[in-house]
């Protein structure tokens, strides 16, 4: 029966091969608890500085889109009514023919024809004061200079009283709705007279409110355009 005992001289183990004991083996790095605090400070700052900027840059995109949006509300809520003030200035237009095709004198005569004349007058007031109440007013710009932008020239008459470019006569009146032109008052444009004072602004003019209206320099003269009756 075979010896389970083993002689330990019989062994080819080296003692010296064993395990090292605790004061042959190397120590381990140690990391600075202190180093390592500081890396994770200055992570944390550099994170903040980040999300503080992300933060700031979508807080202020959120301002402009909300500025915009209560821009473009306000601008639709004015401009909304464009085409329907349109078609009603035509009633104030007809309003303005009738007054001014009653002759005075014969209302003055005739009691019954003077009310109806202050009827009319009235029912033209109240139609002006409801398109202020929605943005839209009204331009007389006789005597004022021209103005491509909220003036359509229809003619130009000789007149030495006026400066040159300015509006001499007002056949339709214009109508502006916030700070846009909703109808172009038809003028006629002096003529001959003495050369206008240059602007303080300067530049050139802006874009007509009409685009088939004329340019200022070709403007027919008033032989070139029939004059309408009544």
């Amino acid at each position: 029966m075979p010896n389970d005992k083993i002689d330990p001289r019989e062994t080819n183990e080296d003692p010296a091969d064993g395990p090292q004991s605790g004061a042959d083996a190397k120590p381990s790095p140690s990391v600075d608890p202190g180093d390592e605090a500081k890396s994770e400070l200055e992570a944390l700052i550099a994170e903040n500085a980040d999300m503080r900027d992300r933060l700031l840059r979508t807080m202020a995109d959120m301002e402009n889109l909300r500025r915009r949006t209560e821009r473009e509300k306000s601008e639709i809520s004015l401009y909304a009514i464009s085409n329907f003030a349109r078609d009603v200035l035509t009633v104030g237009d007809n309003l303005r023919r009738t007054i001014e095709h009653l002759p005075a004198d014969a209302a003055t005569a005739d009691p019954a024809l003077k009310s109806f004349l202050e009827g009319v007058e009235l029912t033209e007031r109240e139609l002006l004061n409801m398109l202020e109440r929605h943005g839209v007013t009204r331009i007389e710009p006789k005597g004022e200079r021209f103005d491509p932008n909220n003036h359509q020239a229809m003619y130009e008459v000789q007149t030495p009283d006026l400066p040159e470019g300015t509006v001499a006569e007002v056949m339709q009146a214009g109508y502006m709705i916030g700070d846009r032109c909703l109808r172009p008052a038809l003028v006629a444009v002096a003529k001959g007279g003495a050369k206008p004072a240059p602007s303080a602004q300067g530049g050139a003019p802006g874009k007509p409110a009409n685009d088939d209206s004329p340019a200022q320099n070709d403007v027919p003269t008033q032989d070139d355009v029939p004059r309408q009756d009544g």
